[in-house]
């Protein structure tokens, strides 16, 4: 019993190293940047030994990465959370989208997802992360709109469609007004939902 307690002890303990890594990391990576933040300065933040950076991470990149697929998760979650009790295909388009712009208004995201990820990890890499967590919400809803399983044509109208939540949601961290963006989003969906209609 005892030795059990003392495993549990010790997960614990290196789920709260690799916690504090992450945190650690993530705030210095919006404050400075990439390619401006030091290991040593991430372990120091973290109050953990280098080593133990090196035990859960390969490099700064591995770490990195790891903190953008949680930021992705998170803005995975609060968009599911948010469209899956819409009534309609278009209800839970437009929910998904105030969703998104409400994932990334948390400070430094824009930043992380938009901006550092494609230039540290490349596109190909921020696709995989897009995909594996839950990057496929946006092709489902349009399948949903549509009314057939997804083909190619609705893969790229997927990626058009989410090239404009990013370059909105740049836009409202660089000061640009949400209210704009988030009422030309739903007439974007809008107009999609009466062409489609008319289809």
């Amino acid at each position: 019993m005892q030795e059990n307690s003392g495993h549990r002890s010790n997960r614990e303990r290196t789920r709260e190293t690799r916690a504090a890594l992450l945190s650690a990391a993530r705030a210095l990576f919006v404050e400075k940047g990439y390619a401006d933040t030091g290991t040593p300065e991430i372990v120091k933040a973290a109050n953990v030994t280098r080593g133990a950076l090196y035990h859960h991470f390969r490099d700064k990149e591995d770490l990195f990465r790891a903190v953008v697929e949680r930021e992705a998760v998170a803005v995975s979650s609060e968009i599911e959370r948010n469209a899956c009790a819409a009534a309609t295909p278009l209800d839970a388009l437009i929910s998904g989208s105030n969703a998104y712009f409400d994932a990334m208004a948390i400070e430094g995201r824009a930043r992380l997802l938009l901006l550092d990820g494609p230039a540290v990890l490349g596109p190909e890499e921020m696709s995989r992360i897009d995909r594996e967590t839950g990057g496929g919400s946006l092709l489902d809803g349009l399948a949903a709109l549509f009314g057939r399983a997804p083909d190619p044509e609705m893969q790229a109208l997927a990626d058009l469609l989410s090239a404009s939540f990013d370059r909105a949601a740049l836009a409202i961290a660089q000061s640009a007004r949400r209210d704009d963006y988030e009422s030309a989003m739903a007439t974007l969906l809008n107009t999609l939902t009466v062409a489609v209609a008319g289809t």
